[in-house]
């Protein structure tokens, strides 16, 4: 009968490897990059971790910024990280806000208002002297002046929303705690946003006036959401508990109450899938728990393993890919973790 079974290791053995480890100056958890050509790019991570390359992320120098000092900056976890024509915005926690506009050199504090609803959990840049940001409560801002003023985009908190629908069949909504988690946003500007309890989620799209709640059409909890090929046009994936990965199809209509997720052949045993990347139509990638590695090469329909990561501790938290830069990918987790696609 052993003929049949196929041993772990011959599994293992067939599994792909092809993200190869970059050495960093530091072991502290990453959280974000960003590269503002097909060589310069920065990193972003856990006490004041912060990286620069000038060869496309082959080698790293440790970086700070000029206007913190050291004390200070190993206090604050820097998550967001986004840069676009040499201007640049970093967001930190606890609430730091700091731009440049000559790609990174230097670095300006923007000062933000302590009556801004929810904390800054997202900024994106979008040309000089513009970005827009996003608050733990799904407030949206965009601002044309470096952040002096910004100017809202959301007509309505969440919590108002969910009062005056809640009626109407979104299950969860009645438990909304007032924050939101994994708020992405695709390439032309529409956000996707998961409630602090996994229990639902919300769209939102340029022009709106307020976030439309959807049913999770699952029991089991969301654990991340995300865009098919960056575009919500497309679709969009979710994780949920216990390693489950479902996909939408093409152009899912966004006033639905629910969906019709997919879900994808992945044998994950388990370990939860933290987040999902589109190289290109055709190949998905998907990382998660105990630093483990999914290639898919039909869409997302069925996913192998890929052993890249096995032979180091800790977990990956973030998958990316640049197609504007050669298609070169990255991902990102904890233990100074930063693998290169290699392919």
């Amino acid at each position: 009968t052993n003929g049949v079974l196929v041993p772990p290791q011959a599994a293992e053995a067939a599994a792909s490897k092809m993200w190869t480890k970059v050495e960093l100056p530091f072991e502290d958890t990453l959280y974000d990059i960003d590269f503002e050509s097909e060589t310069h790019g920065y990193l972003v991570g856990a006490r004041g971790a912060f990286a620069e390359t000038t060869d496309g992320g082959k080698t790293w120098e440790p970086r700070s910024f000029s206007n913190l000092d050291a004390e200070e900056e190993v206090t604050y976890r820097f998550q967001i990280l986004s840069f676009k024509n040499g201007e640049g915005w970093v967001l930190g926690k606890p609430t730091l806000m700091l731009h440049t506009k000559d790609s990174g050199r230097s670095w300006e504090r923007i000062p933000l208002s302590p009556k801004l609803p929810g904390e800054p959990t997202a900024v994106v840049s979008l040309g000089p002297n513009q970005a827009e940001m996003i608050t733990s409560t799904g407030a949206i801002y965009t601002t044309d002046n470096a952040g002096r003023n910004w100017k809202a985009q959301v007509k309505e908190t969440i919590d108002a929303t969910l009062n005056r629908i809640s009626s109407s069949g979104v299950s969860g909504a009645s438990y909304f705690t007032g924050s939101i988690i994994n708020q992405v946003r695709d390439d032309l500007g529409a956000y996707l946003a998961v409630s602090s309890r996994g229990n639902f989620f919300l769209t939102w799209e340029p022009g709106q006036e307020f976030w439309i709640p959807h049913n999770r059409g699952t029991p089991r909890r969301i654990q991340n959401m995300g865009f098919v090929e960056g575009d919500i046009k497309k679709g969009l994936w979710m994780t949920l508990n216990g390693g489950k990965l479902l996909i939408s199809p093409n152009e899912p209509d966004l006033t639905r109450d629910a969906f019709d997720f997919q879900e994808a052949d992945i044998k994950t045993g388990g370990y939860g899938i933290t987040d999902v990347a589109w190289r290109n139509d055709k190949e998905v990638w998907a990382v998660g728990g105990s630093n483990t590695m999914y290639v898919s090469k039909d869409g997302g329909k069925k996913f192998a393993f890929d052993k890249s990561a096995n032979d180091y501790p800790g977990n990956l938290y973030n998958v990316k890919f640049f197609p504007q830069f050669g298609n070169a990918g990255w991902a990102l987790g904890s233990n100074g973790m930063l693998l290169r696609y290699t392919g």
